[in-house]
């Protein structure tokens, strides 16, 4: 197996955000310098005692750290990270992520993010604080993913579901079970503006962005497949943005293994297929809008 010092490199960086430390306390914890760490993160030779160290510290397996096989994430923090990682480098970026795709979203969703990851959080939970420091580093992370993908443009190709849209037009954005009627009515044209933004935007057909509608039922588990020239990595993830955000609670993998990627392909493959395109799909979508405005007695134009 040839040793990937900037892989590693990447994941030391983001199981470190994951784990709340800066580089100065892991370097006092494992007894070595802060410029070492930066230098690691960055892609140099690490030993393998300082690995293990890292590896023991970070609550990480040393498989994880190398990728060999399959990293197993349990912070959203990280995850994030990760992915932002890998869209720095993909040319083509598969999705299927719940009724938003988070790349291609409206700047009023990006707007509105920080505050209903925020809601999600319950007053009681355990590490409140902790959790909504770990959104603040959340959102940092989120937003630079957005510059990369304005900057760099890879291809996209979004599978969405029609159930999970219907859904979202129905609760609107909200982070807890109960919101007061007034704020709701918001929240639900939120969804609204969402998913007409969503429609123009598969109107106006832009170039290395593809939408696929599908209306039968689809996996629950979102999935990702990154695909830089033959190289390819399958993130799967129960970390949700939009309707019913959960940043809090899962774990997420990302591996390279051919099998596991094959499999999902020919998920894509299938989906894909099924799935209503261009005019057929935004139709479709206006459809929805007005089957739900006419649940909730509003008058469209």
């Amino acid at each position: 197996m040839t040793v990937q010092y900037e892989e590693i490199g990447k994941r030391l960086r983001a199981f470190r955000l994951g784990s709340g430390m800066s580089a100065e306390e892991v370097a006092r914890r494992i007894g070595i310098s802060r410029t070492a760490v930066y230098r690691f993160e960055k892609g140099e030779v690490v030993k393998i005692e300082a690995l293990t160290g890292l590896a023991d510290l970070l609550n990480v397996s040393l498989a994880t750290l190398l990728g060999v096989e399959i990293e197993y994430i349990p912070s959203a923090v990280t995850y994030f990270e990760r992915l932002r990682q890998l869209e720095t480098e993909a040319n083509q970026i598969i999705v299927l992520a719940g009724p938003i795709s988070f790349l291609l979203a409206s700047d009023t969703f990006h707007e509105a993010l920080e505050r209903l990851l925020k809601e999600s959080v319950p007053e009681g939970a355990d590490h409140r604080e902790r959790t909504l420091a770990d959104i603040d580093r959340i959102v940092e992370i989120l937003h630079e993913r957005k510059r990369n993908y304005l900057s760099r443009r890879p291809t996209i190709v979004n599978l969405m579901s029609a159930h999970d849209i219907v859904r979202l037009l129905r609760s609107g954005f909200v982070g807890q079970p109960f919101v007061p009627p007034d704020d709701l009515e918001e929240r639900r044209a939120r969804a609204r503006h969402e998913v007409m933004h969503f429609i123009e935007l598969i109107e106006s057909e832009p170039i290395g962005i593809q939408v696929g509608l599908i209306t039968g039922t689809l996996p629950h588990t979102s999935f990702q497949i990154f695909r830089k020239g033959d190289a390819k990595t399958l993130s799967i993830s129960p970390f949700r943005l939009g309707e019913q955000p959960n940043v809090r609670l899962g774990v997420a993998t990302i591996t390279n293994t051919s099998e596991a990627i094959a499999l999902h392909e020919g998920i894509v493959d299938q989906m894909w297929r099924e799935a209503l395109k261009g005019r057929e799909a935004a139709n479709y979508l206006r459809g929805l809008l007005e089957a739900v405005d006419r649940e909730n007695g509003r008058i469209t134009n």
